[in-house]
Parts: structure tokens; C-alpha cells; sequence
């Protein structure tokens, strides 16, 4: 640009100062070190009244008008205009407005022209010229810029060109070959994407052609984007770009969408890409394995612990399993605790085995974390490649069924896949449809077990439980459907209707005898359980003193405060609030600390194992003595025989329930049994 026979400048769309040459300076007599990049419009005004510019016309006034000059021309046209400069000096200025840049800006003393118009003349032409080159480089200005005339001639350059080059002095000239230049940064380390010769090749072929053409080539370490464009003249202009930063930004963006930035594994997108590639190889025959890994117990810990410790652990499993695996093996987080791990060339299903049973065992090992030691474990679920599936979508679908599989038999172990897995899934997908027109078709009913006062000998309480009898279908285990329901939320509206039907036939009962109704902990979600509660007491007459809500310790788990909150305004109005299947949660202990219960029900599994394991009477009279010294009340659930019976009377224990007095029953049968006052059999009486 200093090149250039007048003053040049350029002003941002917001009037501040870009680029200039030396002329501009000379021109208005302003000395290099008070013309800075960036300076604002005004500034420059005042700096120029300063040193007697302008003499006919005042700074502000010169500045509002220069402004509204540039702003009413931004439609591309070039418009000039002269003013007086100190010395008595007319200089015409020129301005055309390049969109993202600004306004190009052209000063030219013209004094001496005026006086004589032949020179006028000729000035203009050549300045017209001059003019064509100087939009034509303006409008193509990316970063660096240089031009060439028709014959390969260089003509123009800016100092970006020769930053992003370091090209030195003499081939920054005008008239400087193309060839010389491309020789040059070839013999210092350019390269194109192939040889010198083909680069060339191509950039004499764009420019034969007149057409548009682009390339990226590297320079010591650095990515340059070179872009050509043809001139009507058949000279040309190119824009050099270094896009180092941007394709660095541009990988590690790729590289977070990617991956997990927890963990920093593969992350699902990458994982299914991966599977989605391997397609054409199991289609050629090759075998691969997937497993399905899911972390158990991983929600109490974030819920008992807190989610940054979580994170921790999930840091702390992601090296754990990786160091499990083999080193062509992909493992990737899918999200959650889930992970994902991708076996290549997995002939037989024993190495896969293998892995799981290795994968299972690591997890099984004591995490420590802060002071805290982390008891988890994993279940892995497998599908073998093409056996299992041959696409990417199959062998997910089939290894996550197996996983299901896994953690039905007990967690902490691995499954592989089964073709009757399928089934069952189809078995779910149709238990929740009929559960969805269950209650409209009154397929659903509730009998009512027994609970004995062993003080009183006879009926105290009776638990409500629902059955499910579809007439496609037969007798459905509430094992089965429980589950469902609680998964799809249909738990909330079927609670309810268990809820009003139980309060609705206790009301027919003796005034002594309660009834216990289970509630789920997709019922507590529901902000509306204790109106629900309030209102079906209302409805039905049933006295509050006579319900029972049957909650387990994993209630407690989920949104403590406010789960606490609704059982103290539940139990506020007379409602016994019981603890269910005692001793097979989470931390027991801590809940019964946290609120009152009024009775604590014994899990029949203790009941089951009494012969069988030594310690089971031995918890069964820890959990009665704790509940008698808290004041709550126990109930032994699962008697079945009268051994059991006799252990439980022996200890203390206040209620009991189970086969060995009545299955579940029927309303109509309840009222039977109670109108007939025979509630206790004889060797209930016999053991008393």
C-alpha cells in the first residue's frame, strides 16, 4: 500500500481508523507517532485542526459533516468531495464503502491540477486505474492479499501476506513472478496435499481458466488457506488465510461431541459411529462382541453422597474399566452410569465371558473416595456379532436385553443375550398396554391379608394388595406388573383407586381393625398424595386412626426433605406410618433416626432363612429389641410355619402374618371371617 501515488486510508463501519500509507500522513502533515490503528474519527479531526487544516470550517462542524458524507454513501458507489488543508492546499478525497470492511478512503493533493486542466486530466485517469486495482484488492481482503497482473506479475501485497510467508523484502517488490514466489516457500518447507509440481500444475490451470479456486497448504507448523480470484483482466487476486486456530477450535469441538468430558471416553455418538463401521466387516464375516455395562447402586450414592462425589467415582470406574480391556477394545460412556464396550475381532464368546467376568470383578472392589469407602458393582449384558445381530442397532438392543437379564438374576454378573429375551421385552410392552384400560375394564381387585395381634389373638390389621386378572392374559404376578406400573407412572392413578377401595371396605369392618395400604414412591412424586389421602378419608368415613401407609427405606432415597415433610402431615392426622421389608434397604438404621415410625414390618426373607442361616434369629430379635426400644411396634412377615411363629412369639414380637394363618382374601371373605369372630386358628391359640 505505501507503494501507492496518493493518501490511503480505511475507516471502520463504526469510525474508527484500520489502515493507512504514508502519503496520508504527508498529506495532512501528521507525524507518525500521533496516527495510531483504532483511533476514532474525532480524534483524527482534532489532531488535523490542530495542526491548521480545515481553516474554513470548524472541527465539530467538519466532523458531523465528514460522517453524515461517509454514512450516505454506503451503496458501493465511489464519491469525492475536496477540502482545504493547511498551507492553502486542496485535497480531493475519494470514498467507496466495502461491506465488513468500512470506507476506503483515497486523499490526493490536487492543487496544481486545477490550474491546469490538461493535468487534471491525466491525473484522473491514472487515478482511475489505480482506482480499479485498489477495489479490486479492497473487496477481496481476507488477511494476507497480493495481486498479479495478467502475465503473472506480482503487483501489490500487504504485510499480513509477508507475516503469514515471512517472505523477504525482495520478492515483496512489484513485478516479483509468481514462479519466484511458489519456489521460494517451497524450497522453505510448503506443502500442498501432493508434490510441488502438481501444486503448480494446478495454480497455472485456475489461472488459465479465469475461474475461482482454493487451496490449503501447510508452512512450518501453520494451516494456510490460499484463495484465487480472477480478475477482468486476466490478472488475479489472492487471499492467504492462517487457519490453524480454526481447524485446532474445529478439532476440539469434533472432539467434545465426542466424547465425555467427565470421563473423557467415547461418548455415545462416537460409540454408534463406531458400531455403524463395523457393519461392512460382519458382513464380510468378521465377529464382534458388545457389552452393556451398568453400574449398580450408582443412584444411592449420588443421592447419599452427593453428585460431585458421584462424578468422582465415575472417574474413577472409567479407569477401572478401561484397564480391564483389551487394547483394540473401545469402551465408551453412553450417559448415566451406562457404559459401552465395543470388542473387535472377538471370535469366540469365552473371550468376551472373560472380559465381563473381569469387568464385574474390578467393580466389585471397595472404591475410596474423600474419606468415604464406595461399595458398587456392574452387571454386564452381551450380544455376539452376526450371531446376535449385524447391525449396530440389533446388537445394542440385544446386548441392553441381556443386561436386563443381569440384573434380574441378582446384579453383579454378566448374561449373554438370548433370543427369549425378546420375548419377554414383548411380554413389558403388553403388560403395560393392558395395564393402561386395566381399571376402566375392572380387571383390578384387592384382597386383604391377615396381620394376627399375638397379644390380642386375634385379627388387628389387614393389608390391602392388589391383583390383576386379564381375561387374554390369566392371572398376572404383581411382581410382574407392580414394576410397570411404577416405570410408566400408570402407579399413581392405580394407588389411588387402591387407596379408596381399601378405606371403602375397612369402613365395613370392627372398629379395632386397621387396614395397610402400600404406597409406592412414584405415588410421593405426586405433590398431590396428601390431599388424595385427606380426601378419600373424607369421602369413605374411614377414621385416620384406622389406616395404615406402608412405605420401604428406597422412599426415603429419593427427595428426603420433602418425602419427610408429607409423612409427619400424613402421621399428624392419626395415620400409622409403617416401615415395609425392614433390613433389606439402605441404611435402615439412619431412617429410623430421621422419623417416628409406628411399626416396623421384618422381611419375610429372615423368616425364610431361619433353619437355614444361624444369624437370621439373631437379626429378627436385634430389629424387635430396636423397635421396642423406640417405641414402634413389629410385625413378622412370611409365617409359614410354626416354628417360625414360635421363634418370632419368642422374642417379643407384636404382630405376625403369613400363610400359616390366611392368604390374601377377598373382601366378601374377610367380612365372613370377622363376622364370625374366627380370626385366630387353634394353633395360634395352642402356641399362646
Amino acid at each position: 500500500m505505501q507503494t501507492i501515488p496518493y493518501g490511503f486510508c480505511v475507516w471502520s463501519p463504526n469510525f474508527h481508523l484500520v489502515m493507512w500509507n504514508q502519503n496520508y500522513l504527508d498529506i495532512y502533515g501528521f507525524p507518525k507517532r500521533r496516527i495510531r490503528k483504532g483511533m476514532t474519527l474525532a480524534a483524527v479531526v482534532k489532531l488535523s485542526d490542530e495542526l491548521g487544516n480545515h481553516p474554513d470550517i470548524g472541527p465539530a462542524d467538519f466532523l458531523a459533516g465528514y460522517k453524515k458524507e461517509l454514512l450516505a454513501n454506503r451503496s458501493g458507489a465511489r464519491a469525492k468531495v475536496r477540502e482545504l488543508v493547511s498551507g492553502g492546499r486542496t485535497i480531493e478525497t475519494g470514498h467507496v464503502y466495502s461491506p465488513g470492511l468500512g470506507w476506503v478512503v483515497t486523499h490526493e493533493d490536487v492543487t496544481e491540477e486545477i490550474a491546469t486542466s490538461e493535468i487534471v486530466q491525466k491525473r484522473k485517469r491514472e487515478l482511475e486505474r489505480q482506482n480499479i486495482r485498489l477495489d479490486a484488492a479492497v473487496n477481496n481482503i481476507s488477511q494476507g492479499l497480493c495481486m498479479y497482473d495478467p502475465k503473472g506479475r506480482l503487483v501489490i501485497c500487504n504485510q499480513p501476506y509477508q507475516r503469514i510467508y515471512n517472505l523477504p523484502e525482495t520478492l515483496l517488490k512489484p513485478g516479483t513472478q509468481l514462479d519466484d514466489i511458489l519456489g521460494y516457500l517451497f524450497e522453505h518447507g510448503m506443502h500442498a496435499g501432493g508434490d510441488r509440481e502438481e501444486y503448480v500444475r494446478w495454480r497455472r490451470e485456475v489461472i488459465s481458466k479465469g475461474e475461482y479456486g482454493k487451496n490449503i497448504h501447510e508452512l512450518n507448523g501453520r494451516i494456510i488457506l490460499m484463495q484465487h480470484h480472477p480478475m477482468k483482466d486476466g490478472g488475479w487476486v489472492t487471499t492467504h488465510e492462517d487457519i490453524t486456530e480454526q481447524r485446532q477450535q474445529e478439532e476440539r469441538i469434533f472432539h467434545m461431541a465426542r466424547h465425555d468430558a467427565l470421563t473423557q471416553l467415547p461418548n455415545r455418538l462416537q460409540f454408534l459411529e463406531e458400531m455403524a463401521a463395523s457393519e461392512a466387516g460382519i458382513s464380510r464375516g468378521e465377529k464382534l462382541a458388545v457389552l452393556y455395562i451398568d453400574l449398580d447402586h450408582f443412584k444411592t450414592v449420588n443421592d447419599t453422597l452427593g453428585h460431585t462425589l458421584g462424578d468422582k467415582l465415575l472417574q474413577q470406574v472409567s479407569a477401572r474399566l478401561w484397564g480391564a480391556t483389551r487394547e483394540d477394545d473401545m469402551l465408551a460412556r453412553l450417559g448415566g452410569d451406562e457404559f459401552a464396550l465395543l470388542m473387535r475381532n472377538t471370535d469366540r464368546p469365552a473371550d468376551a465371558a472373560a472380559t465381563a467376568d473381569r469387568i464385574v470383578k474390578v467393580m466389585a472392589t471397595p472404591f475410596t473416595i474423600d474419606g468415604h469407602q464406595i461399595v458398587i458393582g456392574s452387571s454386564v449384558g452381551i450380544a455376539m456379532a452376526p450371531q446376535d445381530g449385524d447391525t449396530a442397532e440389533a446388537l445394542m438392543k440385544n446386548a441392553d436385553l441381556a443386561l436386563y437379564k443381569a440384573k434380574n438374576e441378582g446384579r453383579s454378573t454378566f448374561h449373554f443375550f438370548e433370543p427369549s429375551m425378546d420375548a419377554s421385552i414383548q411380554r413389558r410392552r403388553s403388560i403395560e398396554a393392558g395395564l393402561r384400560t386395566a381399571l376402566e375394564r375392572n380387571e383390578l381387585r384387592v384382597l386383604y391379608q391377615p396381620l394376627i395381634g399375638l397379644k390380642q389373638n386375634r385379627v388387628t390389621c389387614l393389608e390391602a394388595l392388589l391383583r390383576w386378572e386379564n381375561p387374554d392374559r390369566g392371572k398376572i404376578s404383581p411382581a410382574e406388573f407392580i414394576p410397570v406400573a411404577e416405570e410408566t407412572g400408570l402407579i399413581v392413578a392405580i394407588g389411588q383407586w387402591v387407596l379408596e377401595e381399601a378405606c371403602r371396605t375397612a369402613v365395613t369392618w370392627p372398629a379395632d381393625v386397621r387396614v395397610a395400604v402400600n404406597l409406592s414412591a412414584v405415588q410421593f412424586r405426586n405433590k398431590q398424595l396428601y390431599e388424595t389421602v385427606v380426601r378419600t378419608l373424607s369421602e369413605t368415613g374411614l377414621s385416620p386412626k384406622r389406616l395404615e401407609l406402608e412405605i420401604t427405606e428406597s422412599l426415603l432415597l429419593d427427595d428426603n426433605d420433602t418425602t419427610l415433610k408429607t409423612l409427619h402431615r400424613l402421621r399428624a392426622l392419626g395415620i400409622r406410618i409403617s416401615m415395609d421389608d425392614f433390613g433389606t434397604g439402605y441404611s435402615s438404621l439412619s431412617y429410623l433416626r430421621s422419623f417416628p415410625f409406628d411399626k416396623i414390618k421384618i422381611d419375610r426373607t429372615f423368616m425364610r432363612d431361619l433353619k437355614s442361616k444361624g444369624d437370621s434369629l439373631a437379626i429378627i430379635k436385634a430389629v424387635i429389641g430396636l423397635g421396642q426400644s423406640l417405641g414402634m411396634s413389629t410385625t413378622a412377615e412370611g409365617i409359614e410355619t410354626e416354628d417360625q411363629l414360635a421363634a418370632v412369639r419368642a422374642q417379643g414380637c407384636d404382630e405376625v402374618q403369613g400363610f400359616l394363618f390366611s392368604p390374601p382374601i377377598s373382601a366378601a371373605s374377610v367380612r365372613e371371617m370377622l363376622a364370625a369372630q374366627k380370626p385366630v386358628p387353634a394353633l395360634l391359640r395352642r402356641a399362646s
